[in-house]
């Protein structure tokens, strides 16, 4: 479905263009978009590529150890259903110390491993998602972030005079989204629970 925007958004503007007899203007944004994209992803890859190893040093310090059990309450409070020495309590657990420190990046492996195993405990119907996978995906869409890498290193490629100022309204903003997140997800399991739904 996602594809089919794209596709309709891309021909409508070709044909505004064409109407408008600007369609050199077409090409133009095309290549300078590609251009742009190279340019910030390079940028990008030696951000992500800091963070990768500040995370690797952490663990290797234990503190994202220290993180996990931190965490792992909450995380057995929200994923009832799931045992707490399961695969994908783990890969949760560590889908959220990532997102927390802002390593979307790094995070992302780590929520594909959960996905699976949860799906491995899904006793309904297999193209439905469970509700430990929409809790699941709404704290991962809105998790709490404490360190925003990735704006970070963009405002700095881009010359920010104080690249870290988002650091305090990020933290507000992400831990207003989650708490929305983790109270909806659970008003609606209230709203359409089913009896003997995992």
């Amino acid at each position: 479905m996602v594809n089919l925007i794209w596709l309709g958004m891309i021909v409508f503007g070709i044909l505004v263009a064409a109407a408008n007899g600007n369609i050199d203007i077409v090409t133009t944004a095309a290549l300078e978009g590609a251009g742009n994209a190279v340019k910030t992803s390079l940028a990008l890859i030696a951000v992500i590529t800091f963070w990768l190893g500040i995370m690797n040093l952490a663990e290797e310090a234990g503190l994202i150890t220290l993180l996990s059990r931190l965490i792992a309450p909450a995380m057995k409070f929200l994923f009832p259903s799931i045992p707490g020495n399961h695969p994908a309590m783990g890969a949760i657990i560590m889908n959220v110390s990532a997102n927390i420190l802002g390593l979307g990046n790094a995070a992302t492996p780590m929520g594909l491993i959960a996905m699976q195993e949860m799906q491995k405990l899904n006793r309904g119907d297999p193209h439905t998602a469970t509700d430990a996978m929409c809790t699941f995906l709404a704290l991962n869409t809105s998790c709490l972030t404490l360190i925003p890498s990735t704006i970070i290193g963009i405002r700095v490629m881009h010359g920010s005079a104080a690249p870290t100022e988002v650091v305090g309204t990020t933290i507000f903003a992400t831990a207003c989204g989650m708490t929305v997140a983790v109270l909806v997800d659970r008003l609606f399991r209230t709203i359409f629970s089913r009896p003997g739904r995992y």
